[in-house]
């Protein structure tokens, strides 16, 4: 064995030195393989337990690859602990790198936060009807970074999500029954009683409305012009657009036909003469 070795030109210390060496570099390979396996069976196993109708399949995949790489990052560092290499300056460069990184973007990590919040919370859900960050309408699709709203006239507005989960909310068909409204003003010299009674004919005229909710006129104002109304029915969301321009309609019929006037704006000025141009005249 001696002679081989002195043939060879290696001495025992050096073969040990290269056997611990394999047997490190075979531990460092074996640790990722089975990091990998474990952190693939446990994305799995997350996908398949959030895998519900109520559950969003974004949020469902983001669970699901978080998991995959914190697990492959963690066998990572135990991988080249074996190896002897220190990994205690890695972790500090990952943590400067990742602070640089925060600082640039910011608003992008902040319209990521919001995403999750969104998704975790569901203020709202697709096809829902909203007005979110000064935009109405229904939403497409919810991101972990922005929301598509597609309007009532077919545009698409694309809305990031920390301006959504920072302002308020309104999820405008998240019941089953929404209240519509009609504003209306009347003549001054039209009595009161008879104007009320011929907008709650007009609303009771709007077929489809959920009639067990009933029909309200309400005066809410005596304005400078007109003697302001709001007319109310209730509606299912389906039903909610075609029941608001048929309320309008009845209301403008009924109005016309009880002979009532709706005024326009009006302003008197009264124009007083100066004595002194009076008396010269």
């Amino acid at each position: 064995m001696n002679d081989l070795l002195s043939q060879t030109g290696l001495t025992a210390e050096t073969l040990q030195l290269i056997g611990t060496y394999v047997l490190s570099a075979i531990a460092f390979i074996a640790i990722l393989l089975v990091g990998r396996y474990v952190a693939t069976w446990v994305r799995n196993l997350i996908r398949r337990g959030l895998k519900r109708p109520e559950m969003d399949t974004t949020l469902t995949k983001f669970a699901g690859n978080f998991a995959y790489y914190a697990i492959f990052l963690l066998a990572l560092f135990a991988g080249l602990e074996t190896v002897g290499v220190e990994t205690a300056s890695f972790v500090a460069v990952l943590a400067a790198a990742g602070f640089a990184v925060g600082l640039a973007l910011q608003g992008t990590l902040a319209n990521f936060a919001a995403g999750i919040m969104l998704l975790v919370f569901r203020p709202f859900k697709i096809d829902d009807f909203v007005e979110v960050a000064g935009e109405t309408g229904f939403v497409q699709d919810l991101s972990l970074f922005f929301t598509r709203i597609t309007t009532r006239d077919n545009r698409l507005v694309i809305v990031p999500n920390g301006d959504i989960f920072g302002s308020t909310i309104r999820n405008i068909f998240a019941h089953d029954v929404v209240r519509v409204d009609c504003e209306v003003g009347t003549d001054y010299p039209a009595d009161i009683d008879e104007t009320r009674e011929v907008l709650l004919e007009a609303a009771q005229n709007v077929e489809g409305r959920v009639e067990a909710k009933g029909e309200q006129a309400a005066l809410v104002a005596l304005g400078g012009s007109s003697i302001n109304w709001e007319v109310r029915i209730w509606a299912r969301p389906d039903d909610y657009f075609r029941l608001k321009q048929e309320l309008v309609r009845q209301v403008k019929y009924k109005l016309d036909a009880a002979e009532i006037g709706i005024p326009y704006p009006q302003m008197d000025v009264h124009l007083d003469e100066l004595n002194g141009e009076a008396d010269a005249a």
